[in-house]
């Protein structure tokens, strides 16, 4: 149960990093406190949700879209969350692909790095 609670941390930590990159490198790309909490939410369900439908699709229909999965997932997550949570906005389609691609190198760099240093060391304090 402990390692599924660091796992959703540090999944919802990720999300919340690569939001975070591209707000601060686009000027198109405006999130507000609040909003940015409810879109890393609503995002990372999102994501956890489409997912594992979107591989299920393009395994069958499209298998060449299987390296790509990630990518089509933050995008459709993004647009999704934006329609939700109305203090974020993403302006422009050069915005909408580089969130894209930012949002995914974060939460992808954010998400390698977390588990390995930060909640290696919170088990390892938690064990002593």
């Amino acid at each position: 149960m402990v390692r599924f609670l660091y796992s959703v941390a540090a999944y919802l930590v990720a999300n919340a990093v690569g939001l975070l990159i591209a707000a601060i490198l686009l000027p198109g790309f405006s999130i507000g406190f609040m909003a940015f909490v409810v879109a890393v939410l609503i995002f990372s369900v999102v994501q956890g949700v489409l997912g594992p439908v979107i591989t299920k699709i393009s395994m069958k229909k499209m298998p060449q879209l299987m390296g790509g999965i990630s990518l089509v997932t933050i995008f459709i997550g993004l647009w999704l969350t934006s329609l939700i949570v109305s203090g974020m906005q993403i302006g422009g389609i050069s915005n909408w692909l580089a969130a894209t691609l930012l949002v995914w190198l974060g939460s992808l760099v954010a998400g390698i790095l977390l588990p390995i240093y930060v909640f290696k060391s919170l088990r390892e304090g938690a064990a002593k």
